[in-house]
């Protein structure tokens, strides 16, 4: 809405540093367009004087002089033409936005948070060894890790046919359980998570 006569922030532009206000920013307006690099350094130093009144929390930081400096830079659009007491060429480094982190999961199993990743390592180890000893020792403690994760995580069906499902699917059909022979350890109480308790109704 632009109504004659009144001033709304919604229709001036942006401000680049909006901590220091309006006033500082028309400030640096006029000193980019004085005539003489003498008077356009004098009003950047009274500037700098006026952002350090407006934002004193920075005296509290090394090197709170340079990044006044750099801030004046930036609110200046970089078109104040003065000798600057300070080097500003990095001061567009303050404003960028880091890049956004890559997730450390990548394949298609992430989603399978309650088995982990260390499980998902499991599980490709074991679609390459060997039958043997020691890939029966390995399947054992991996389903039985499984049966621990699902109820720790409260997923409800912590039955072995689900464990052994889980296990035969991810190992792309290579580890298959036979459950009338296999015994899962017994899960303690501690290792199962306790359903809410309801509130009663007074």
């Amino acid at each position: 809405m632009n109504i004659k006569g009144l001033d709304y922030n919604t229709q001036r532009d942006q401000l680049v540093m909006p901590e220091y206000g309006r006033e500082i920013q028309k400030m640096v307006e006029v000193a980019v367009s004085l005539p003489t690099k003498d008077e356009r350094m004098r009003c950047a130093k009274t500037i700098i004087r006026q952002m350090e009144n407006k934002n004193p929390m920075l005296r509290e930081n090394a090197g709170y002089e340079q990044t006044l400096w750099d801030h004046l830079f930036l609110m200046s659009h970089k078109q104040l033409d003065i000798d600057w007491p300070y080097d500003v060429s990095n001061a567009e480094k303050m404003t960028s936005k880091p890049q956004p982190m890559q997730h450390p999961v990548k394949d298609e199993k992430a989603h399978l948070r309650h088995y982990g990743r260390l499980l998902t390592k499991v599980f490709e180890q074991l679609k390459q060894m060997p039958e043997g000893s020691e890939r029966d020792e390995l399947v054992r403690q991996t389903a039985n890790q499984m049966k621990r994760d699902l109820a720790a995580w409260g997923h409800g069906s912590i039955d072995d046919e689900k464990v052994a499902d889980d296990l035969a699917r991810f190992t792309d059909g290579k580890i298959q359980i036979d459950l009338s022979k296999f015994h899962f350890e017994r899960i303690s109480g501690a290792q199962v998570p306790n359903e809410p308790k309801r509130k009663r109704k007074k």
